[in-house]
């Protein structure tokens, strides 16, 4: 007769995967990829490292899990700020506004999520990743192009070209930022809120630069146009 899990047990499994995972997300934004090992993470949940194999079978299971529960997050908040704006290309730079954002808020688990060397099942993720914000983006093209708000394109295309030039462009500010795997970790970051930019950092006109880039980009017409 096979074995089955009580409610009880269950729950308790449930909880600790739970823990894991927001213990995962808080060294992803403070070590990356590099310092997210399996033992660490156990330790951060407070389990013995055994444990953690009863809900991942390696870490590369867990980071796809991690990415997609941390992914999931930002895709929200976006789709939030889009929400509250009324015209389509106002939702279009809400879109950009948001995410460059909370990427320069929290760049070690921004760089982690776009641009350090990871497992290729993670690289896949980030496909996914980028393909989603491509989706939002390329919604709100086609409804400005309807609304005679935008010249007409093809906006699937000039969605995805303008998350690569997104990326592209903080892939920089983010690599700053980084302290390396090894160095010792900081205070944990609760899993819902971003990690705060160091103080040197200057990258107050990135996110500006950024909207009037994607509007110009459209074809539209940015406010700090004459």
């Amino acid at each position: 007769m096979a074995y089955r899990r009580t409610p009880a047990v269950q729950a308790r499994l449930d909880a600790q995967r739970e823990a894991v995972l927001q213990s995962a997300v808080g060294l992803l934004a403070e070590r990356g990829y590099g310092g997210c090992t399996m033992a660490a993470v156990a330790d951060r949940a407070g389990i013995a490292t055994g444990s953690l194999y009863q809900h991942f079978a390696n870490k590369a299971e867990l980071s796809v899990e991690l990415f997609r529960r941390v992914v999931t997050r930002e895709i929200a908040a976006v789709n939030a700020a889009v929400a509250r704006r009324d015209a389509p290309q106002q939702r279009i730079a809400a879109v950009v506004e948001t995410f460059a954002a909370r990427a320069l808020r929290a760049p070690r688990l921004a760089y982690a999520l776009l641009v350090e060397p990871a497992d290729a099942v993670v690289d896949g993720e980030r496909l996914v990743f980028r393909r989603a914000f491509r989706d939002v983006i390329a919604t709100e093209i086609a409804a400005a192009v309807a609304a005679g708000e935008l010249p007409e394109q093809d906006p699937v295309l000039t969605a995805a070209a303008l998350v690569g030039a997104v990326g592209e462009a903080l892939a920089g500010p983010l690599a700053a930022e980084p302290a390396p795997a090894h160095d010792p970790a900081p205070a944990p970051t609760p899993a819902h809120e971003p990690a705060p930019a160091p103080e040197h950092s200057d990258n107050t006109t990135v996110v500006p630069a950024l909207v009037s880039f994607t509007l110009r980009a459209l074809g539209g017409r940015d406010d700090s146009d004459a």
